[in-house]
């Protein structure tokens, strides 16, 4: 036995034992009389009603209401004093206490209060009073058993504070954890409002295949699944995008999804391989417009769920108060690199492929050496910088001058055509496209263009994609050619966008990490 396994075991004991003492205790209440899991519990409010109907009211007005309540709750702390205790019921992130009086219960149920224990579940009625010390409490004068907590909880001065075993065990984590339960709160309002807005401005909520027999919609590795009744290999989604457009085609004019896509793809503080979006859709529209649509929204959704339009994340004062800032691509690396690196670059040296090979190697990280002895990250074997097309050496130097320094919310427009297989060209420079990103404090929280609607030219952007997929780049889009099919139908002009409801939720909650806002992020096995 390994030293790793002998201090798990001996870390097991006691907690072994433990368990062994709560079932005892359990056997002890099933002798009593209750049924060790009853089907139903008899509550007429809830801990959190209780504690905002009854808070403002002082000893002698509840006295003189003599209302009697019934709630159930999970016991977060016990204390004892001889032929009186106190128990405090939590439910979601409200407590109240419970004052148990042993003349006030029955022989039994006074019994039944000596064998529970911290994480149990009860169901107490009584009539609401406070303590000499002011405590908000209902008097019991009935308790009944709900459920035992075989395993006992995380001491709650210490709480549960290893991050892995949060993620894990989220279920022991919001119990102890208040902070998490708002956080969830939050992120549960957050997307309620999102869905009321854009309801509001006539969008219809639709659904679209999570399984597709093309990964298409984004750049990104797909996971890969098997329909065996058809024989069919299929891509679990990295994006609901050519299905959306789809419906445009069909003729619904606007449309969203909040959906949940899949991108069989590294771990980060920004990524988790499981995620949520936004996407909509809305017809005669261009990238222009969803500026002004993405402002408003999210100026508003701050406003709703923080109470102002400025907030801090991560430590820094974060403005959501329109307009956002905003830059082309080329004007935020010729700014930031003569801001934050004091090196003036030529405009037009963005248009020269070698110029860029120079700029990445000056300023951005340095990429690991592959086998070939050429530039690129170990593993993953993509093209290394001199093999880059001009518009993929224009993003890698932006990612490594400009992303880090847009704190508050900026949008970057005119991305090259190369990484904007689906966006339309700009007329004035069909170089670039009218797309825009939207950072916030270093990060992408959204992604948008006016989208390419010419079927001829969404089958060449195709093809050089396949072109690129060939040359090593395996997160390059597939030809879809029923898409194409489906623009030769006829799309009207439409913009399009993406939202990270994560990453939203992140800076909404100043929460460091995705998986702080995921209730269930992937884990490697232990």
């Amino acid at each position: 036995m390994s030293e790793e396994q002998q201090n798990d075991q001996a870390a097991q004991q006691p907690e072994n034992e433990l368990m062994r003492v709560r079932r005892d205790k359990m056997a002890r209440i099933a002798e009593l009389g209750w049924p060790s899991y009853p089907n139903k519990a008899h509550a007429t409010t809830t801990v959190a009603a209780l504690v905002e109907t009854y808070s403002p009211k002082t000893a002698e007005e509840l006295e003189a209401l003599g209302e009697r309540v019934a709630i159930a709750g999970r016991i977060m702390a016990i204390r004892d004093f001889g032929k009186a205790s106190f128990l405090v019921l939590s439910e979601l992130a409200s407590q109240v206490q419970v004052y148990a009086k042993k003349d006030a219960l029955s022989e039994r149920e006074w019994e039944l209060k000596e064998n529970l224990d911290v994480g149990d579940w009860i169901a107490v009625e009584g009539p609401m009073m406070r303590t000499k010390k002011g405590e908000l409490s209902v008097k019991a004068d009935k308790i009944d058993f709900l459920v035992k907590a075989l395993r006992p909880l995380p001491e709650k001065w210490h709480g549960l504070t290893d991050m892995e075993t949060r993620y894990r065990q989220r279920y022991v984590d919001l119990i102890v954890n208040d902070d998490v339960k708002e956080t969830f709160r939050t992120r549960a309002r957050m997307v309620s409002y999102i869905r009321n807005y854009l309801d509001g401005h006539g969008f219809i909520e639709v659904e679209t295949p999570m399984m597709q027999p093309i990964a298409g919609g984004a750049a990104a590795r797909p996971f890969v699944t098997h329909h065996n009744a058809l024989g069919m290999q299929l891509y679990m989604r990295i994006a609901p995008e050519l299905y959306l457009k789809r419906l445009i085609v069909g003729g619904l004019q606007r449309v969203y999804e909040i959906n949940r896509n899949f991108r069989n793809e590294g771990i980060s503080l920004q990524h988790n391989p499981e995620f949520t979006m936004l996407e909509f859709y809305w017809a005669y529209a261009d990238y222009e417009d969803l500026i002004g649509l993405t402002e408003d929204l999210l100026g508003r959704l701050v406003q709703e769920i923080r109470g102002t339009t400025t907030l801090s994340w991560r430590g820094a004062e974060i403005s959501f108060a329109r307009p956002f800032a905003r830059f082309t691509m080329k004007e935020a690396v010729v700014h930031f690199a003569q801001e934050k690196h004091g090196i003036a670059i030529d405009p037009a040296d963005l248009d020269d492929s070698t110029k860029l090979v120079a700029l990445v190697k000056r300023l951005g990280e340095p990429r690991p050496v592959r086998d070939d002895g050429t530039e690129g990250p170990a593993g993953e074997q993509p093209p290394a910088l001199e093999e880059m097309n001009r518009g993929k050496l224009l993003a890698e130097l932006f990612e490594a001058v400009c992303e880090k320094h847009l704190v508050n919310p900026t949008f970057i427009t005119d991305f090259p055509v190369e990484v904007s297989p689906l966006s339309k060209q700009r007329p004035d420079d069909p170089r670039y496209v009218e797309r825009f990103e939207l950072y916030v404090n270093g990060m992408e929280v959204a992604n948008a263009f006016s989208e390419l609607n010419d079927p001829d030219e969404q089958a060449r952007r195709f093809m050089q994609q396949l072109e690129e997929r060939e040359k090593g780049d395996d997160e390059a889009h597939q030809m879809d050619d029923d898409y194409v099919r489906a623009l030769e139908y006829g799309m009207p002009p439409t913009g399009g966008e993406g939202i990270g409801i994560d990453r939203i939720a992140m800076i909404l909650t100043d929460s460091p990490s995705i998986r702080d806002v995921i209730l269930f992020p992937l884990m490697r096995p232990r």
